[in-house]
């Protein structure tokens, strides 16, 4: 059960090693892309790669057919994978062993839907994957298995995204086969990665740069970050904080560099709507940002 990139390798992993897959449940095909074109979930397009049977529910909680349906597989277990919608007890309950989850975080820290990136955006020297048996509450179902895995000083969110996926799918296996004894949370130290939208991507100057570098590389590539050029939305890809000082918001140099509440960002890479992405040397020969300009506001 799962739905985007996150899911595919355990999916992979499950049916590589041989595992009976009943059925692969994922997020209905949705308008997507510059054309918004439906398409199917990531996880679908590999499912049927497979040639493995796909359902896509609209909707669980309320659907008393689609709760038997998923009962009458008759299943040993259910990997749940960033799926997208909540399993009502009844399908909790439905498999001999449970639900088993798969989280990109070392729980208790960072329950909830963007763990990866709230581990970025809090300075994290660490995150990792937890392997948990689902209950009814928002990921504090009792551990099976976790790994760290470290965050270095410039690990963007798509770099973390792919080690945690690996990891995710090489230890859901272990926990198949192990069928390791549950371990309850620990009751304090719990925190909460609530789900993100495109204007948590807005950089404010006034915040230091330092803030601002792990904002850059946390949200790449989703929902991304931006600031305001001319009154246009320019697209931050990448950044790096050096020394420096002036007006928050205000460029002070020839190099695309813009100073912040405390130290300053340089901006490397930037895209402005409709255009490629570029690296801020090419950008700025053909559209000039002298020392003085602000951007934001």
């Amino acid at each position: 059960m799962g739905s985007p990139e996150f899911a595919v390798p355990a999916l992979r992993a499950l049916h590589d090693a041989g595992h009976d897959i009943a059925a692969v449940y994922t997020q209905p095909p949705r308008p997507a892309g510059r054309g918004q074109a439906v398409q199917p979930s990531p996880v679908q397009r590999e499912a049927e790669r497979l040639r493995l049977t796909v359902r896509s529910p609209a909707r669980l909680r309320r659907d008393e057919a689609a709760q038997a349906e998923f009962a009458a597989l008759v299943l040993d277990a259910a990997v749940v994978a960033a799926y997208g919608l909540i399993l009502p007890p009844a399908m909790l309950a439905a498999p001999a062993r449970g639900c088993i989850n798969i989280h990109a975080s070392l729980l208790p820290r960072w329950r909830g839907a963007a763990p990866i990136q709230a581990a970025i955006l809090a300075g994290d020297h660490e995150t990792g994957v937890t392997i948990m048996q689902m209950d009814q509450g928002l990921d504090t179902g009792p551990m099976l298995l976790r790994e760290p895995v470290p965050i270095g000083l410039r690990t963007t969110a798509a770099e973390l995204h792919d080690r945690l996926a690996a990891l995710g799918a090489r230890l859901v296996l272990r926990a198949l086969a192990e069928n390791p004894p549950p371990e309850p949370q620990p009751e304090h130290g719990a925190s909460y990665a609530p789900k993100l939208g495109r204007e948590d991507g807005r950089l404010d100057w006034s915040h230091a740069a330092a803030e601002l570098d792990r904002r850059v590389r946390a949200l790449n590539p989703w929902p991304g970050t931006f600031t305001t050029w001319r009154a246009t939305a320019l697209k931050v890809l990448a950044a790096e904080p050096i020394a420096g000082a002036g007006e928050p918001g205000t460029v002070v140099d020839d190099a695309l560099t813009v100073a912040c509440g405390r130290g300053a960002l340089r901006l490397s890479r930037v895209q402005l709507p409709g255009r490629p992405a570029m690296g801020a040397a090419e950008f700025l020969r053909g559209h000039p940002v002298p020392a003085g300009s602000r951007l934001g506001g």
